[in-house]
């Protein structure tokens, strides 16, 4: 155990973030720099070591947080790394991304602020890159089969470091000009800046990890010629196809999708546009959707410049404690104010867009809206709440719907799709076709990035078992695991 007393003596304390004068002019993180190393051993000994630690429940990647809590409170920080390494690929990226389920299902969190493990665990990893501990781990023989793995996100880089681990000759196949998926562009550089993606990649390829980018499977490499040059598939193309608002006007320009509007931005900060081509510069901002995705874009709009940025949402404002109807150690709906929304802006709820209005030239202008309320489980408009707000750029950013299947993938591979349109799989990760697996939100639906990374983990294990017969790669979850929520 840590401080045997920390969870009584030390209240709860998170990383300072910069003055949002001071942020908004730029694009590093918000974080200030250094800031939650003077605290974080403090913070790490309010673990209490449960007889059973239930944050290991709320992680579907079964991370050993009483652990590294320990040696994070002892500032064994190599010790640290290494705990945390045991059971997550990428803890730099989950640390900056993951809203930290593990964290409302802490023991502590029952009647106390829980402890901060998602702080806990960035601190330990930023440490293990400085000191020099995260170094490259290739196989010590190579199994001579071959290994396929569509896509670069988090559940695809996860599978293909597993499986370069045991041994097996991976590549990796992007359809963008760099590798990271929706990390790379879907995240804005606020959230996470792109050179922790930059060297895990490098660690990548020191261990023999093959990428190859631009290339979209089923566009410009047929999904049957794939599979006939590698022993094995894995198919980790997330959840890309956009949930769209079908009303009056949805033609009008200036209305794009969140992941039209926010790579954009980052190409921008990669250096490939000076400006971005849809910019919310001096513009009244509308986002349509609530989420991290409905956040990132709100976030992105305030860097830009945006005269005005509103966020609109159709379920009402959620509650700031756990309510009856949630209780620990579920993951709650609460209201959750994040840096983006620290930054301005009006956040809307219960509201449902009716039509979208505009000027002579195509554009759009305003957005009309109608209060809403959910009774006897339908959704009800409210007589006499109709309004109109200006609106001159519109991003969508009301979640996904499911894995493209507009380039082939699908149906040149012959799979089969489940009821939810989602890739079908059975227990080991296999799809309908020998030696195709899925993994992440392909297989999924849209999810978070640490069941992204726990999928990717498990399928390796099932591709190795099918390239050789057995396997001692873990696999923390199965295709059925839910999150624990209500």
């Amino acid at each position: 155990m840590a401080d045997p007393k920390g969870f009584l003596t030390t209240g709860r304390e998170v990383a300072r973030t910069r003055p949002v004068g001071e942020r908004v002019k730029d694009w590093n993180e918000v974080h200030v720099p250094g800031s939650l190393l003077p605290i974080i051993s403090k913070q790490a000994g309010r673990c209490m070591d449960c007889g059973i630690p239930f944050c290991h429940n709320g992680c579907p990647l079964g991370n050993l947080i009483p652990e590294w809590n320990d040696y994070a409170y002892r500032e064994d920080w190599r010790g640290a790394s290494e705990r945390l390494h045991a059971t997550n690929n990428f803890p730099e990226f989950t640390g900056r991304l993951c809203p930290a389920p593990c964290e409302s299902a802490c023991v502590l969190g029952i009647n106390q602020p829980a402890v901060t493990i998602k702080n806990v665990e960035v601190t330990i990893i930023d440490k293990a890159w400085d000191n020099g501990s995260v170094t490259p781990q290739p196989p010590e023989r190579l199994s001579g089969k071959t290994v396929a793995v569509i896509g670069s996100g988090p559940a695809g880089l996860a599978a293909a470091q597993q499986l370069t681990r045991a041994g097996h000759t991976v590549a990796v196949y992007e359809r963008a000009d760099r590798i990271g998926g929706l990390l790379r562009y879907g995240i804005p550089e606020f959230k996470m800046e792109k050179r922790h993606i930059n060297r895990r990649i490098e660690q990548m390829r020191a261990e023999g990890t093959k990428f190859r980018t631009e290339v979209e499977i089923g566009r410009d490499i047929d999904a049957a010629k794939l599979r006939k040059r590698y022993d094995a598939v894995v198919i980790a193309a997330g959840a890309t196809t956009s949930r769209d608002l079908q009303v009056p006007g949805r033609d009008l320009k200036g209305i794009h999708f969140a992941m039209e509007y926010l790579p954009l931005a980052n190409k921008v900060q990669e250096g490939d546009l000076t400006v971005s081509p849809i910019s919310a510069e001096g513009k009244h901002v509308v986002v349509i959707g609530g989420g991290d995705t409905g956040a990132d874009c709100v976030g992105t709009a305030h860097r830009q410049g945006a005269a005005s940025v509103t966020q609109l949402e159709i379920m009402p404002k959620p509650g700031e404690e756990r309510n009856p109807g949630q209780p620990w150690p579920t993951f709650p709906m609460l209201y959750k104010v994040t840096s983006a929304h620290e930054e301005g802006g009006e956040r809307v709820y219960s509201v449902s867009t009716t039509h979208f209005e505009g000027d002579e030239d195509g554009n759009v202008q305003w957005l009309h809206l109608v209060e809403v309320e959910f009774k006897d489980g339908k959704l009800t408009q409210l007589p006499g709440t109709e309004r109109r707000i200006p609106a001159q750029l519109v991003t969508l950013a009301m979640g996904f719907t499911g894995t493209d299947v507009k380039n082939g993938l699908v149906d040149q591979f012959g799979l089969e799709l489940d009821a939810r349109g989602n890739i079908a799989r059975d227990a080991d990760y296999r799809t309908n076709v020998p030696g195709v697996f899925v993994a992440g939100d392909a297989g999924r639906g849209q999810s978070l990035i640490v069941w992204a990374i726990a999928e990717g983990r498990s399928a390796a294990r099932g591709v190795d078992r099918h390239l050789t017969g057995a396997s001692t790669l873990p696999a923390p979850v199965r295709p059925t695991d839910r999150a624990l929520t209500v």
